[in-house]
């Protein structure tokens, strides 16, 4: 297989994060970057060491040195940035959440399949090595029938008004930041919940600061919560009737995980290199290689489903953002 060739845009701190990682993986490279801004598109190529760089968006897509865009911006422009990486015959990997709403993820989708290239959402938690396997354990039946999952995200943030988290222009708050983490893990072990239950805390800008949801299915019940008030312990648990599995802190890229069956523990380490997202670009390199246009780990139904969940909780709460009126 030929070097994927990546170019990168939105140059804030998880590209930062997600270059280091891809210069760790063999078989991708980075051949530009681009910004809004020149001089931070010029800043961000010299201080990663990458000859080609962009003032513009429109520009990077057009790349014929270019094979896939990372999309690192803010979750309100995921939707168009894809959309039109997509229509200029590139893949894309674009940061979760996919896009905003459920017709926004239809819309990429549609761009992926009229164009023929790979879409995946980079929730690298599913391919995160200790999930993996501990899905893995679950669809093994290894703790018995799963009825109960109890996962949260949250971390106290400083209170920026203008900052991306609470910004409601921007798509803020902590639902589609964090929140979106706890219902990623009760949707892959349980699938679609037959009730959802949810209520939210908002600050004076609009945004949700503490949403907790409860989703019911025909065999158990998830707990999901994500918050920027707090700081929680950050460990998933995932219960059947024969055991329990406790990923470690933080468990969203867990390094090892816990398992408990018929009262025996087992510890099971498995520390990831770099910043933990190694194993998406791979999946990427794979399905690409392979001409598929969707992961079978995290497939277009999947983040369809899950944007799905979270328009459902969004409803409950009364969380709408000023772009979708």
């Amino acid at each position: 297989m030929k070097t994927l060739r990546w170019g990168l845009l939105g140059l804030g701190h998880i590209t930062r994060n997600f270059i280091q990682d891809l210069q760790l993986v063999q078989g991708s490279e980075v051949a530009a970057v681009a910004s809004r801004s020149q001089a931070k598109a010029a800043e961000f190529a010299t201080e990663h060491a990458v000859d080609t760089h962009y003032g513009s968006y429109a520009e990077l897509f057009q790349d014929p040195d270019v094979d896939i865009i990372y999309i690192g911006t803010p979750h309100n422009s995921h939707a168009e940035l894809s959309i039109a990486a997509m229509n200029a015959g590139k893949h894309v990997l674009c940061e979760k959440p996919l896009a905003v709403n459920k017709t926004q993820v239809q819309h990429m989708i549609g761009a992926a399949q009229q164009n023929g290239v790979f879409l995946l959402e980079a929730l690298w938690s599913r391919f995160n090595p200790s999930i993996v396997q501990c899905l893995q354990l679950v669809q093994d039946g290894a703790i018995g029938q799963v009825n109960y999952i109890n996962a949260d995200f949250s971390f106290p943030i400083k209170e920026d008004v203008d900052g991306r988290l609470l910004n409601m222009d921007l798509a803020g708050g902590a639902l589609l930041d964090v929140g979106i983490y706890p219902l990623f893990l009760a949707y892959a072990v349980f699938g679609k919940p037959k009730e959802i239950l949810a209520t939210g805390r908002f600050h004076e800008t609009g945004a949700d600061i503490q949403t907790s949801i409860i989703l019911k299915y025909d065999n158990g019940i998830a707990q999901a919560m994500g918050g920027f008030t707090s700081k929680s312990d950050m460990v998933a648990r995932i219960y059947g009737t024969r055991g329990s599995i406790l990923l470690d802190p933080r468990w969203h890229h867990s390094q090892g995980y816990s398992l408990v069956v018929d009262g025996q523990l087992k510890k099971v380490s498995l520390p990831t290199p770099g910043n933990g997202f190694t194993y998406e670009i791979e999946e990427c390199q794979r399905c690409i290689s392979q001409n598929q246009i969707e992961s079978k780990l995290w497939s277009h139904t999947h983040s369809l489903e899950l944007m799905e969940v979270m328009d459902e909780v969004r409803r409950q709460i009364g969380l709408v953002y000023p772009f979708e009126h």
